[in-house]
């Protein structure tokens, strides 16, 4: 049986819509992570404790130009010395790396990939935290583990968490990762704009470390002032567009690429708009009571298992003192 027009037309509106109604599976694991974390604590509220913040003002970030990269990986090592993290199994100056596309891991706070695009062009990408102007893992987390703090970096206490990881799920970069070797010690890694060095004076360590310049550290406002420049002196270099200046919300970590962004490895499902927003729709539809008690049962579980693995750790120490 034929279909009407008005089927048809619904039918070609609907495959249209498929691709991004299963992208928007990741969109809702977030909203559910952020509905978690802040149905417990209360009414969701934006990072800096405003309805209305919108980011800190003259706030710091860093801006990554993908043209100037040529995947060194001196930010790499430069990163791996300023956060005393491990040696890595392969070598900084060992190119095999780029065989297989990387991401961060708990001891590894920043990668450079390559991508070789439709077109021919070879471009390296860094990747790290993008510290969001309004964080959904600031948001997300239940104890207030992370702080959006006014030099721009997202921070991160490993002091207050229980290892709930509703940050993991809530960030639409997939950049906070768990160090599952420290059970005891429930810990997330990721960079934190080397605040510290920032507080001193100083450039976060990729930036100063970058031999090309692709890496620059200044106040947030100034470097979009710079990257519209680059753009507009050199429209066949870049791809007309500033990732990180609306995406989800704003980024203090920006970027220019001289190929759309999706070649590279962006996620193209990342909204305009904070997360948080999502999250406050959701929690307006549904009945607090589906929300609030598994979320907090669920917390006060993770952290009375927190608290007996300590006591065993600690029990444990002394039979081996006394043993001695």
């Amino acid at each position: 049986m034929g279909k009407t027009p008005d089927e048809k037309k619904r039918m070609k509106k609907d495959k249209g819509k498929g691709r991004s109604r299963g992208l928007s599976r990741r969109a809702f694991l977030g909203s559910m992570a952020l509905a978690g974390g802040t149905a417990v604590l209360g009414h969701p509220k934006k990072a800096g404790g405003s309805e209305n913040f919108t980011g800190y003002p003259g706030s710091y970030g860093m801006l990554t130009d993908l043209s100037l990269c040529v995947g060194c990986r001196s930010c790499e090592k430069a990163c791996n010395e300023a956060n005393d993290l491990p040696e890595p199994e392969t070598p900084f100056t060992d190119s095999s790396v780029f065989d297989e596309e990387r991401r961060t891991t708990p001891g590894v706070y920043t990668v450079v990939n390559r991508y070789e695009t439709p077109g021919g062009k070879v471009v390296y990408r860094k990747i790290q935290c993008n510290h969001c102007m309004e964080p959904a893992c600031a948001s997300a987390c239940p104890i207030h583990a992370y702080t959006k703090t006014p030099e721009g970096p997202v921070h991160y206490n490993e002091d207050l968490c229980f290892g709930c990881r509703y940050c993991m799920i809530a960030c639409p970069f997939y950049v906070p990762t768990y160090d599952y070797e420290s059970a005891l010690e429930p810990k997330v890694e990721k960079c934190i704009m080397c605040l510290g060095r920032i507080r001193d004076g100083l450039k976060p360590a990729c930036a100063a470390a970058c031999p090309m310049g692709a890496v620059t550290f200044g106040r947030r406002d100034d470097l979009l002032k710079l990257a519209r420049q680059r753009i507009l002196r050199s429209p066949d270099t870049y791809v007309d567009h500033i990732y990180g200046e609306k995406e989800a919300g704003g980024l203090n970590w920006l970027y220019l690429s001289p190929v759309p962004f999706e070649q590279v490895g962006f996620p193209k499902d990342v909204p305009m708009q904070p997360p948080i927003s999502y999250a406050k729709g959701f929690l307006a539809a549904v009945p607090s009571v589906f929300v609030i008690w598994p979320a907090f049962f669920g917390m006060l579980y993770a952290a009375v298992r927190h608290r007996e693995n300590h006591e065993t750790e600690k029990e444990g120490a002394g039979s081996e003192e006394v043993r001695k």
